[in-house]
């Protein structure tokens, strides 16, 4: 039997990648799958849900200026780097795997000193600062997007969602378009920014919906969780402030309008959808680096957040939807870079750190 026990969390970005694997090496006869995580992150909830027990590690950010936190921080590290070593005895665990955040920075440290292999999985183009320092010792690094720098990282690809995996978009479109009342029979343009939304994205469309619709396509937006766009209730147009079923939507779309979050772009990649991708402004431009790759294919089309509005969507969104043999080839190029075997090739790449060992 083969203890794993895998590290990350705080967001779904972390989460979810762990825990396609966990799902996957779950189906392995006798083996054990833990997950390590905080309670602060999102991992509290959705890892028990799964049905996978959660060990908890302190949440310890790194310090980025001179306070108070940072004079605590080297013995508040230590205390977590001692817990996740506690757990590593107590399971015996064979090897540890990180997705970054919280939880995996000491579990690289905690998995060195007891002579643990660990393997770092990362999903964004550009690197967390945990999986930069982990890098450096790992027995294998797996990374989703070509060039990303990290030390000795292998493309592996994105583990995704089992119903992502598994999706027959052609065989699907019928009863997806039931779902959300629209006509499986004329092209649909998918409009999201996760669960919260993306206003940018949402003030766009409300300037620009109807002339979406005098194109001839029909309009699926989810607007987020937040906000509040009235629903013009108007046929063609399917307005949802949060869809469950992202694996309909998936089935439906033959355009994508997106924020460029790395689980996003390798879902929409994985399932050939071309799109157009609007990264968020805020943060380190990760958003952007995700994106680069599809575009640089062929597969997508990049615009900037500070602009995006109604005139854009007329001025570069509109002439796309009426341009089919475009379209057609983003879909054939999305295709060719997209992979439904990121879980698969992570996991051959940790039983090669094994192995080694």
């Amino acid at each position: 039997m083969t203890s794993y026990l895998l590290a990350g969390g705080g967001t779904a970005g972390h989460v979810n990648p762990l825990l396609a694997v966990a799902d996957l090496l779950r189906e392995r006869a006798g083996d054990q799958v833990l997950v390590l995580g905080t309670k602060e992150g999102l991992e509290s909830r959705l890892v028990p849900e799964r049905g996978y027990e959660l060990l908890i590690v302190d949440k310890v950010p790194f310090p980025r200026r001179p306070n108070r936190a940072a004079i605590a921080f080297p013995l508040r590290f230590q205390r977590a780097v001692a817990q996740v070593r506690e757990h590593i005895r107590r399971n015996a665990i064979d090897v540890v795997v990180g997705f970054g955040g919280y939880a995996s920075a000491p579990a690289y440290v905690a998995a060195r000193r007891e002579n643990v292999p660990f393997v770092v999985h990362e999903a964004n183009a550009k690197p967390g600062l945990a999986n930069v320092l982990g890098a450096r010792s790992a027995a294998a690094v797996g990374v989703a997007f070509e060039g990303t720098p990290l030390s000795r990282g292998e493309v592996v690809g994105m583990p995704l969602r089992r119903e992502v995996v598994d999706l027959d978009r052609a065989g699907t479109r019928a009863e997806a378009a039931a779902y959300f009342g629209l006509d499986p029979d004329r092209p649909v343009l998918l409009v999201f920014g996760g669960s919260l939304g993306a206003l940018r994205l949402n003030e766009a469309i409300a300037g620009s919906w109807g002339d979406i619709l005098a194109a001839g396509w029909q309009l699926l937006h989810a607007t987020g969780e937040r906000s509040d766009l009235v629903d013009p209730e108007v046929p063609g147009y399917a307005m949802r402030r949060y869809i469950d079923r992202m694996d309909l939507a998936f089935a439906l779309a033959d355009l994508i309008v997106s924020r460029s979050g790395s689980a996003t772009v390798s879902e929409v990649s994985a399932l050939g959808i071309p799109a157009v991708y609007v990264p968020y402004s805020v943060g380190n431009g990760e958003q952007r680096l995700n994106a680069a790759s599809a575009v640089e294919a062929g597969a997508a089309v990049l615009l900037d957040d500070e602009t995006f509005d109604g005139d854009v969507v007329r001025e570069r969104i509109i002439p796309l939807l009426g341009d089919r043999a475009r379209i057609e080839a983003m879909a054939a190029a999305a295709e060719r870079i997209g992979s439904r075997t990121g879980s698969e090739d992570l996991i051959a790449l940790i039983d090669r750190a094994l192995a080694e060992k």
